[in-house]
């Protein structure tokens, strides 16, 4: 009954690999080479220190990604602003249906005429943005060469 007892195989738990990692090494820096070591594995945006150690002995390419906090922000606010404006020209359609549902044509008109002249300072804005934006890529390409 024993022998039968040794030969039972669990069948719950974590498997097991095939091939583990047992051996280690140690490593240790001063602070200057400490500071230098985790700049480069911040920029490398690995999550494992152990992973980027051993990419770095073994050769295999390390990706750097360099995140410019100004463009993400402008990013950001231009994202924002743009749901802004989009949400400008959903009521615009709902207004000018409301005017010509609840005022006579000539009341509705002269209404009318003053968001005309309001969408078209929207208009040179909008011109204005883009031509912003556009002179934003253009700089941020020539910084990444």
């Amino acid at each position: 009954m024993n022998e039968n007892n040794k030969k039972q195989v669990k069948k719950t738990g974590r498997r097991p690999k095939k091939d583990p990692a047992k051996i280690r090494y140690t490593i240790s820096f001063n602070q200057e080479r400490h500071a230098r070591f985790l700049a480069l594995f911040d920029k490398s945006s690995m999550q494992v220190k152990a992973h980027f150690i051993m990419s770095c002995i073994f050769n295999n390419t390390v990706k750097t990604i360099q995140i410019d906090k100004g463009t993400v922000d402008f990013y950001m606010r231009l994202t924002s602003f743009h749901s802004q404006f989009r949400s400008v020209g959903v009521n615009y359609n709902q207004v000018v249906k409301l005017l010509y549902r609840h005022f006579s044509e000539k009341k509705a008109a002269a209404y009318l005429y003053k968001l005309e002249k309001q969408t078209a300072e929207m208009a040179v804005l909008c011109q204005k943005i883009i031509q912003i934006s556009a002179e934003f890529d253009a700089k941020y390409l020539k910084k990444q060469r």
